[in-house]
């Protein structure tokens, strides 16, 4: 399966894939997403659309109320298990802003996180330009305690488009960077807890602004500012 956002500009991604996460996370029980941060979802085309050129493009604005974004979710149109799933991104640049290409359990709406599980496939904080980050949250071992990795760029990382992927194998899960593998997870290392890692999972892409992971948005951080996404695709474990 791919979404290579062929399309003309300002189209909407694909809803036969994608659905929207709007709010501050209220509606959920979760103001702030849970996070503390500073944005409000939305489902216009100003905060996600095709540009055109092959490009999802994830917009956060300012504006008089505080900050719009958009967060897509594939939750109950399409779940991946083991193979890969990968994603071409450029990242936006700036101190406060908090990309992410991520993945839920399935069975988040009957256990709930952390139980349900969580893979980070790529977070990245502007404050870090040259940083991103994996993790693995789930019961016994989430938010501030959840099992995390990070590799350092050369170069700034919103410097260019990177290939972000997970190989998910029965008891292994391999993160890497432009082919590059640089964290990997086994349930020897979450025990004693649980490992909820051989489930179906569905896929999210969203740009939060500030945040406890994100951080303070300084003045200096200029608005829009945008998450380029050239393609999301999925390999089953034979790819």
């Amino acid at each position: 399966w791919r979404d290579e956002f062929d399309g003309p500009a300002g189209a909407p991604p694909d809803p036969a894939i994608w659905t929207h996460e709007v709010g501050d996370g209220s509606a959920n029980g979760i103001p702030g997403w849970g996070n503390g941060e500073l944005q409000h979802y939305t489902a216009a085309t100003d905060n996600a659309a095709l540009d055109g050129h092959g490009n999802l493009v994830i917009t956060a604005r300012r504006n008089a109320h505080g900050y719009s974004s958009a967060r897509l979710v594939t939750k109950g149109r399409l779940e991946v298990a083991h193979g890969r799933v990968e994603a071409r991104i450029r990242v936006p640049r700036g101190a406060g802003l908090w990309p992410a290409f991520w993945a839920l359990g399935t069975s988040m709406d009957v256990d709930g996180w952390p139980a349900a599980g969580e893979i980070d496939v790529m977070e990245y904080v502007g404050r870090e330009p040259r940083r991103v980050y994996a993790a693995l949250h789930g019961p016994g071992y989430s938010g501030e305690r959840g099992f995390v990795g990070s590799l350092e760029l050369e170069h700034d990382v919103a410097d260019d488009f990177h290939v972000f992927a997970v190989d998910r194998e029965p008891e292994l899960i391999v993160w890497s960077v432009d082919g590059m593998p640089y964290h990997c997870a086994t349930p020897a290392d979450l025990a004693p807890n649980t490992w909820v890692f051989e489930r179906s999972f569905y896929l999210l892409l969203n740009l939060a602004v500030g945040g406890s992971f994100g951080g303070s948005v300084p003045r200096e951080t200029a608005f829009p500012q945008a998450m380029h996404v050239d393609y999301v695709r999925v390999f089953d474990s034979a790819g």
